[in-house]
């Protein structure tokens, strides 16, 4: 089991990660906007499925690879950081397009809709870096299985994911309207994305290996 500060500093970054736009909120918003709530929640299925494959990677070998190397282990660090520093300026740079905003889309039977829903995810640099880069900081091998922790770690990601993709998907359009009529709203939230990204990033850039 991880330890319980690094458990919630993890589901921390999971949730920041998922709250910041990237090719999953974008395929579900405009899916879900486009051919309803149901197709929404379909094409969730296929993105869980492809966190399910990501977590099972890490945990059955790439995690104990990158902890047992040291150098690995600080330049994944490093690109981690980078990479949500990256995310951090997507947040607030100006000029950003919502993915909030409605695009058509051409409707799909539910087989093509979860197909995509886990192509869309397994091709998503930010869960890759989540899992490849970010995860392993996280394990202890003082503190017992690394194949446990990692799903431990991996599972509160996927649950914190599939809940607020969930949510975002059942209620895309209502949200849509909201951000439309409220765009200061919009921009606030932006920002404290942005910061908390940030903040994150400097945290695991400073961070001593264990």
């Amino acid at each position: 089991m991880p330890e319980m500060t690094s458990l919630l500093t993890f589901a921390a970054i999971a949730l920041g990660m998922v709250l910041t736009p990237g090719p999953n909120m974008v395929y579900l918003i405009s899916r879900s906007i486009a051919q309803g709530k149901a197709a929404g929640l379909i094409s969730l299925g296929g993105i869980a499925l492809g966190f399910v494959f990501y977590m099972l990677c890490a945990a059955l070998g790439i995690t104990a690879l990158v902890m047992a190397v040291p150098f690995a282990y600080d330049a994944i660090r490093i690109v981690g950081a980078l990479y949500l520093l990256w995310l951090a300026w997507q947040a607030v740079r100006p000029g950003g397009r919502s993915p909030f905003e409605i695009r058509s889309l051409p409707r799909d039977g539910p087989r093509k809709l979860f197909l995509m829903g886990f192509l869309t995810n397994l091709l998503n640099p930010k869960i890759a870096v989540m899992y490849l880069s970010l995860l392993p900081q996280f394990i202890d091998p003082a503190r017992g299985s690394i194949l446990g922790q990692a799903l431990v770690l991996g599972m509160t990601q996927i649950v914190i994911s599939v809940f607020v993709n969930a949510v975002i998907a059942i209620s895309a359009a209502s949200i849509a309207v909201f951000l439309t009529r409220r765009p200061t709203f919009a921009i606030v939230q932006r920002w404290m994305m942005g910061a908390v990204l940030a903040g994150l990033a400097v945290r695991m850039a400073t961070e001593a290996r264990r």
